[in-house]
């Protein structure tokens, strides 16, 4: 049986969405238009993008605790209910 990761999957999938633009001055600015206000920018690709994913992981964890609806990615619903098994079943 494969070991899951939703948090993880669901931020490797978001990220695989994000866009980038190299602004004027240089930096670059960087979003994912599937989960709303999700922008970071940065000096550099490299720097925005870590920027972005920690942006989103705030963002994630901040809906999740007001109960927002998180949108679908990929097939990932963190909205579900959590199913939680018996401990004696393990």
């Amino acid at each position: 049986m494969a070991t899951k990761y939703i948090l993880s999957d669901y931020v490797r999938a978001a990220m695989s969405r994000a866009a980038y633009e190299k602004l004027e001055d240089g930096t670059y600015a960087g979003k994912i238009s599937a989960c709303k206000g999700v922008v970071a920018f940065g000096k550099n690709l490299e720097e925005c993008r870590a920027e972005l994913q920690s942006t989103l992981e705030d963002w994630i964890l901040l809906g999740l605790k007001m109960g927002h609806a998180l949108p679908v990615i990929d097939g990932i619903d963190l909205n579900q209910e959590p199913q939680i098994e018996p401990l004696e079943s393990m």
